[in-house]
């Protein structure tokens, strides 16, 4: 089943953006704890969806609760939960090893769909995720010489298994937000601030409940440098990538979004090299073929 090139393309952009925001939030997740990242850069993008969707003379009032209380539960499951796993494993095993596992998510999410949505897709569609899936794993898992560092085991498990609820929890969370537009009556800007909602008022109440202190870090001399990583990242790796997100998940079956969303470290590795980093043959072989598995997802090849 071919994706709508504009769905495709929303979706591509969003994984351009979160590769670049990656960057900044492996800095920022050393210095906040992950409940409290996910708060505050959470609580920024909101203020900036509700404005531009009021901007845009969006009407918030005569919303089917139905649709509500599912992109309230999808919020809660996809960002209160998954969000704050995957920053939790990426302070533990490191951006590489965590958008390995998040590589997990595309095949999670197209099952999901296809048991609870009845979304099936054809055989090129499915080679094709596991095409791009295989390419993506390919790349994020050549270790490069700072990573030959030995992590302790029971860390670098804990990493593992955060990094695989965190993927479970996109998946949960994209399919639950599909089910919810699949009528058109809730716009992408609305259905992202009220997943972002709810998803930080769950993490509010978690860090409240377990009486977590917060804003230790603002004590640290870096907080001006932190502060200022913080809002940029809220701003694309957030507000606009989950805008993007959201118009992708109107437009595609979940499973092919959750894919192309997923092509994230291919993004990595251009932006790597224009830092300095010298690339292997095997990451532009790995990127090639994810390239190949996107187009056979879009059905552009096959």
């Amino acid at each position: 089943m071919p994706v709508a090139l504009l769905s495709g393309g929303y979706a591509i952009l969003a994984a351009i953006l979160w590769a670049f925001s990656s960057f900044m939030l492996e800095k920022i997740a050393q210095s906040l704890p992950p409940k409290e990242l996910n708060i505050i850069k959470g609580a920024i993008a909101i203020v900036l969806l509700v404005a531009t969707s009021l901007l845009l003379g969006e009407d918030y009032h005569h919303l089917p609760w139905s649709e509500v209380s599912v992109l309230f539960l999808s919020g809660i499951i996809g960002i209160g939960l998954g969000d704050t796993a995957y920053y939790a494993g990426l302070k533990d095993i490191g951006s590489r090893r965590a958008l390995l596992l998040f590589a997990l998510a595309p095949p999670m999410t197209a099952l999901i769909a296809w048991i609870f949505l009845g979304e099936s897709l054809d055989l090129l569609s499915w080679v094709g995720i596991f095409v791009t899936v295989g390419g993506v794993a390919w790349v994020v898992t050549e270790r490069t010489p700072q990573e030959k560092i030995k992590h302790d085991p029971k860390i670098l498990r804990r990493g593992i298994l955060l990094g695989a609820l965190a993927s479970l929890g996109q998946a949960v969370g994209l399919v639950l937000s599909r089910s919810a537009m699949s009528d058109g009556v809730i716009t992408s800007l609305q259905s992202a601030a009220l997943r972002l909602s709810a998803g930080v008022l769950f993490t509010l109440g978690w860090v409240f409940a377990s009486k977590q202190s917060l804003g230790q870090w603002q004590k640290s001399v870096d907080r001006k440098k932190t502060w200022g990583l913080l809002v940029l990242t809220a701003f694309i790796g957030t507000y606009i990538c989950l805008w993007l997100q959201q118009l992708a998940v109107q437009g595609a079956p979940a499973g092919i979004t959750q894919t192309l969303l997923s092509t994230s470290p291919i993004f990595i590795l251009p932006m790597a090299a224009l830092r300095g980093e010298k690339l292997s043959w095997r990451a532009v072989l790995g990127a090639l073929i994810s390239i190949v598995g996107v187009m056979m997802v879009f059905g552009l090849i096959g």
